[in-house]
C-alpha cells in the first residue's frame, strides 16, 4: 500500500537569544531551509565551520554573538553551542514524523569522519578526534568539543563523533562539522511512513 499522505506540518523554525556577562547571542534557524547562512562570531574558522552545517544540513542559519574575544574564545564557541542547542530543541518541537536517527561518512582529501545521532532526549557526547595542531587560523582546536558538549545538553541528543584519519586539522574539523550536518539532516527528516508517531516504543522522546 502506498504511504499516507503527510499531514499538514508545523514551520520547523526557532528564534532564541542569549545574553550573559561573557556573550551576547542570537540564533534564528529553520530546520527545512535550503542552507542559508548569516553568521558573526567574531571567529573566522568557526563561522565557516557553521557555515557547513547550514551547508550540508539545509538549514537555514542565523547567528550572531558578541563575546568576550579579549580573553580567548572559549566564551564564545562555548555559549553559541548551548544556544544552536536550545534553538534546535525548540524547532523540533515533540519529534513526532521525525527520523530520529541520522548518520554521516564525510571524507576531505586524507581526513575522513563519521557522526552519529540520535534525538534521544538524553544528552550524551562521544568525541574522538585527535586534532594534529591545537590552532586553526583563530580557533583553538580544543574548543571544538566544548561546542559539542553545550549543544548536546541543550538539544537532548546523543551524539558520536568519531575522526577515523586525518592529517591536516583543518581536514579534520571540517569532515566533522560536514558530517555533523549530514547526520542532522537525515535524523531531522520527516518520514512519510510514520508521519504522525514518535520514533520510540515510549511514545515520547
Amino acid at each position: 500500500m502506498p504511504a499516507a499522505p503527510m499531514p499538514d506540518l508545523p514551520e520547523r523554525i526557532a528564534e532564541v537569544s542569549r545574553n550573559t556577562a561573557e556573550t551576547r547571542i542570537s540564533v534564528r534557524l529553520n530546520l527545512d531551509g535550503t542552507g542559508q547562512a548569516r553568521l558573526h562570531t567574531g571567529i573566522g574558522f568557526f563561522d565557516h565551520m557553521l557555515e557547513q552545517l547550514a551547508r550540508h544540513g539545509l538549514i537555514d542559519l542565523e547567528i550572531n554573538c558578541a563575546g568576550d574575544l579579549h580573553i580567548d574564545g572559549h566564551h564564545t564557541v562555548e555559549d553559541v553551542g548551548i544556544t544552536l542547542g536550545q534553538a534546535l530543541a525548540r524547532a523540533v518541537g515533540d519529534k513526532r514524523g521525525i527520523r530520529r536517527y541520522g548518520h554521516a561518512y564525510v571524507p576531505l582529501d586524507e581526513a575522513l569522519s563519521r557522526v552519529v545521532v540520535d534525538f534521544s532526549g538524553r544528552p550524551g557526547l562521544q568525541l574522538h578526534v585527535p586534532f594534529t595542531a591545537g590552532r586553526i587560523g583563530d580557533f583553538d582546536t580544543q574548543l571544538a568539543g566544548e561546542f559539542f558538549q553545550g549543544f548536546v545538553n541543550h538539544a537532548g541528543v546523543t551524539l558520536h563523533i568519531d575522526n577515523l584519519r586525518g592529517v591536516n586539522a583543518h581536514h579534520q574539523c571540517e569532515t566533522v562539522f560536514k558530517a555533523f550536518a549530514r547526520a542532522l539532516r537525515a535524523a531531522l527528516e520527516r518520514d512519510p511512513r510514520s508521519a504522525d508517531a514518535i520514533a520510540s516504543t515510549k511514545g515520547c522522546l
